[in-house]
């Protein structure tokens, strides 16, 4: 035993030595046949998987990543016709970039998209998921329904996210440096004027309305009536809320870097589509000359494309924003510069500005995201891998493991024999004898007189009771009985 402990002691420095083994397989024929076939179609340029790439930020983001040539982005958007103009007006590559069809107010559409995926990348794993579609409905006073019936800012900025994360979490962990971006917002961080100064606030409460299934007529996670702007809101919360478990449960065991970020309002994006008109005219106008917030999608899709590239993002569990002040360019310097004030909004400046921002204590709600998950993953069917700490892949170490293990066995073997006081395992048997025994004593004597004495004053059931409205009838046979509530002696 002694030598066995010295053995482990030796070998135990050795540990880091060994992590490249941990995705090592025995080489197939089938498996170099996808190789050459992924590095004919790829080279060494990183694969990126972004949600809605035919407007707005996601739009922005793939141009910034494929002007650096080092990137070939699959593109997962709903509108394959609108895609293909988008591509041609802005110069995207055909060779570098790719779109597939991806209707995120659908479960089944997820993982359509995933398997399309599969076969066309060759065993190739994604360097980069990037969930960034999103759709906000404020306008309206009632709820808008996904083909799986849920509301569909929750479905499509949320949920169908959640999925599509546990549909690639394990083949991003087969990339060497895999990154998982989630785009939050200020509206959900209530710590801040924009997430907490402005009515409604982002809050789940205590998810009533996710845990009986968030489907119609449920239309919010927190279980009361429709607000379209709060369902908003409350998706940028949950998708933050889950970028810090992921972090938690996978960063360690998968190398995967989660993070989430607030590239800054966007008020020209096609996001605010469906405000009132007169929201859409004058909102920029307000953000770039009055508050100095205004970032154009430009420099928001720099800023996501950052977080995607620089490498000191590939920091887990962060959720990056810019530095700069909401009111830095008003007055002259905004008219000078038409608004397009770096720094504005609280999300701040360019490149170099970059920061991990404080998150409220919403977001850093461990019970709340626990629940969160679980209800998340019955409602979308996500299968997640078993959270495990990361183990050594060294051979060696591997048999000594199996060593211990035996060992362990036949020591724990030793204190399970029989001896007095030795009641491990008893404890259920124990309770269940107990239990009968009690069930036959009380049964047999109190149980039956208690049944007795409740016949005597209550009666048999009425009729009504066996046979309600809501009872299919029984044509030409007798009509039911009403049992006796305890047996004939």
């Amino acid at each position: 035993m002694r030598a066995h402990c010295l053995l482990v002691a030796v070998l135990a420095p050795c540990v880091h030595g060994f992590k490249f083994m941990s995705n090592w397989k025995m080489p197939t024929l089938q498996g170099q046949m996808q190789k050459m076939a992924a590095d004919e179609k790829f080279g060494d340029k990183k694969l990126v998987v972004i949600t809605g790439t035919s407007s707005g930020l996601g739009r922005k983001t793939t141009a910034a990543l494929l002007r650096t040539g080092k990137y070939h982005v699959v593109g997962a958007v709903r509108d394959l016709d609108k895609m293909e103009v988008v591509a041609e007006m802005d110069g995207f590559p055909s060779d570098s970039f790719t779109a597939m069809h991806c209707e995120l107010n659908s479960f089944d559409s997820v993982r359509s998209f995933v398997k399309e995926l599969d076969e066309f990348k060759s065993g190739k794993p994604v360097d980069r998921l990037i969930c960034n579609a999103a759709v906000y409905q404020p306008s309206l006073p009632y709820a808008k329904w996904s083909v799986d019936g849920h509301e569909q800012q929750m479905q499509i900025n949320f949920l169908s996210h959640f999925l599509l994360t546990s549909l690639l979490i394990d083949d991003l962990a087969k990339a060497p440096d895999p990154r998982c971006i989630l785009v939050g917002s200020v509206t959900g961080n209530d710590n801040t004027v924009g997430g907490g100064g402005v009515y409604p606030i982002a809050d789940l409460k205590e998810l009533d309305g996710l845990k009986l299934g968030a489907k119609n007529p449920i239309s919010m996670f927190d279980g009361y009536n429709f607000d379209g702007a709060k369902a908003y809101k409350d998706s940028k919360l949950c998708l933050m809320m889950t970028s810090n478990l992921l972090h938690d449960k996978y960063n360690k065991q998968t190398g995967i870097a989660f993070s989430s970020i607030y590239p800054g309002c966007i008020a020209e994006s096609p996001l605010f589509r469906e405000k009132r008109e007169w929201f859409r005219k004058y909102f920029p106008i307000f953000m770039k000359y009055i508050t100095g917030g205004f970032v154009g999608e430009e420099e928001a899709g720099m800023r996501l494309f950052q977080v995607a590239h620089d490498p000191r993002c590939s920091k887990s569990g962060v959720y990056w924003s810019w530095n700069g002040g909401p009111r830095e360019g008003r007055g002259e310097t905004a008219l000078e510069q038409d608004g397009q004030i770096l720094g504005g909004g609280g999300a701040g400046g360019g490149w170099d500005s970059i920061y991990e921002n404080d998150q409220s204590d919403k977001v850093l709600n461990r019970d709340l995201a626990a629940d969160l998950w679980k209800y998340s993953s019955i409602v979308t069917a996500a299968k997640w891998p078993l959270a495990n700490q990361p183990k050594s892949p060294c051979p060696t170490l591997k048999v000594v493991g199996a060593v211990t293990s035996a060992l362990n066995a036949k020591e724990e073997a030793k204190r399970m024999k029989p001896m007095p006081g030795m009641v491990g395992g008893m404890s259920g048997s124990i309770l269940r004898g107990t239990a009968t025994v009690a069930d036959s004593v009380v049964g047999g004597t109190v149980g039956s007189a208690v049944k007795g004495m409740q016949s005597m004053l209550l009666g048999g059931l009425p009729q009504e009771a066996l046979t309600g409205s809501f009872q299919e009838e029984k044509r030409g046979g007798p009509p039911p009985q009403t049992p006796p509530l305890s047996p004939p002696p």
